[in-house]
């Protein structure tokens, strides 16, 4: 898909979407506090609001009511507050990764510190993802959205010996090169006084990232865009898009012609012409306690609450809730052959398992009895891992996504970049590096299953062997080639 050409690129100018923020309506009384603790606890009714009823006419029709589709909303309406927006969800707001993520705000991340030494591109991409948490501030401030927003930094954690190397590597890039943001790099004994996990041998820690409450964040952000004007119409299924000189999207509950559709279902539209093959929806998945005792957080520590990563390849991510609980995801559930998603899928117990006793081993303190709640859901993963905006002026027709589990401060930035490209804005965003990126597209079936799972399974292997020995990974496996990771 190009960005002069996505009402037209791998599957012709009629779209037929299946799955989250599209597809199969859900039923009224879907108990959608089921979802995930954030949704269960974010203070709203999760009563939907009324679906689409019968045909309409507006200025932006925006497929998923997310964080993509809202914040492009809220900066579309900011901008001009004269448009007719309407946003069209087969759930509820925030039904999907938006209302289940891990709650990282976060800011460029070690990746982007590594590249922002190079050329004039990176070095901008790196400056408007430190700046993106100061604007969501501004927002949240702005709209009165209690987020439980937490600016408490980030450790990127090295989990054991066999996480050294890649410490000492980042150690000596930041000596070399120094980033303006405050990054630096922890031996064991300064993590310790962070946080107490047990094995861990350092950290690289930046001050650049927030916690917060994103069910909170996703339902209070929908309110705020309702009360700039737009429409969003929940439990309303889309089933086609026509791009063009005037797009038509057309649902279940009646046709929306529009002057201009965005398509932000982000993993749900996997399987969804002109994005099929782009991106494919990877489960990730979340464990959380109760609200621990005051004794057992005086062993753990965690006082700042900084968002807690890892090096390992697995991927995990933790933060400590503002009502005081312990939350641990990863990834580990399987791919599913089609690109296929299902409610069903949305849990794992063989990972859930696998979560809850990796928080035990960390934190010696937690018990069985200790965890409430475990959730999932999935994230868009496009092959290279790179986020993107896409716009087709002469269809009419922007994607933006793309997140690889990292969109709740990237989907802002992108959502800004959106409603500058819509209204025909030349800014710094709009010349960003991910406006327009092309991202190659995934292998077809039955190959994308067996390569998917293949790297899936062997990078598990790899942690576990590494994790055992106390060796380093050594990048050159067929899987970590392939995932690119940490090289």
């Amino acid at each position: 898909m190009s960005a002069g050409a996505t009402g037209s690129t791998d599957g012709g100018p009629a779209i037929s979407p299946q799955g989250g923020a599209v597809g199969d309506t859900g039923s009224a009384s879907r108990p959608y506090a089921d979802v995930s603790y954030w949704l269960e606890s974010c203070g709203d009714a999760l009563t939907p609001r009324p679906a689409l009823d019968g045909d309409r006419t507006c200025d932006v029709a925006i497929l998923g009511a997310g964080f993509s589709g809202l914040w492009t909303a809220y900066y579309l309406l900011q901008g001009r507050p004269d448009l007719r927006v309407v946003l069209l969800e087969r759930e509820i707001a925030g039904f999907g990764a938006s209302g289940r993520n891990g709650g990282f705000c976060q800011g460029p991340g070690l990746r982007l510190h590594r590249a922002a030494a190079g050329g004039e591109a990176e070095q901008a991409l790196y400056h408007a993802q430190v700046q993106t948490l100061p604007e969501i501030r501004r927002v949240l401030e702005a709209e009165a959205i209690d987020a439980h927003w937490h600016e408490g930094g980030s450790l990127t954690v090295a989990l054991g010996p066999q996480h050294q190397a890649l410490l000492d590597r980042d150690r000596a890039r930041l000596e070399r090169q120094p980033t303006a943001d405050g990054v630096v790099a922890l031996d064991g004994g300064a993590l310790a006084s962070r946080i107490r996990m047990t094995g861990a041998v350092g950290a690289m820690a930046s001050p650049v990232c927030a916690t917060v409450h994103p069910g909170r964040l996703v339902r209070g952000l929908a309110r705020a865009v309702e009360r700039r004007g737009a429409v969003i119409c929940e439990q309303t299924a889309v089933r086609t898009v026509r791009g063009g000189r005037e797009p038509v999207v057309e649902t279940d509950r009646g046709t929306v012609r529009a002057g201009q559709v965005v398509l932000a279902g982000e993993a749900y539209l996997a399987s969804f012409p002109p994005v099929q093959r782009r991106v494919i929806p990877v489960y990730s998945l979340i464990v959380l306690t109760r609200p621990l005792t005051s004794a057992q957080w005086d062993a753990i520590g965690w006082s700042g609450r900084e968002a807690v990563g890892s090096y390992s390849l697995s991927v995990y991510y933790m933060q400590r809730t503002a009502d005081g609980r312990l939350m641990l995801g990863g990834r580990g559930a399987p791919y599913h052959f089609g690109s296929r998603t299902k409610p069903a899928w949305d849990r794992h117990p063989p990972t859930h398992t696998a979560l809850q006793r990796r928080a035990m081993r960390w934190f010696p303190t937690l018990r069985p009895e200790d965890f409430t709640h475990a959730w999932g859901g999935p994230i868009a993963m496009p092959r290279d891992q790179r986020f993107a905006v896409l716009h087709d002026r002469e269809q009419n027709l922007l994607l933006l996504g793309r997140y690889t589990g990292s969109g709740v401060a990237r989907s802002n930035l992108l959502g800004r970049t959106a409603a500058n490209l819509l209204q025909g804005v030349d800014s710094p965003l709009t010349r960003l590096p991910y406006v327009g990126h092309q991202t190659p597209r995934w292998p077809v079936e039955p190959l994308r299953w067996l390569g998917v799972r293949y790297v899936q399974d062997a990078l598990l292997r790899v942690d576990h062997r590494a994790e055992r020995t106390g060796r380093p990974f050594t990048g050159r496996t067929l899987a970590e080639r392939l995932y690119g990771a940490h090289y």
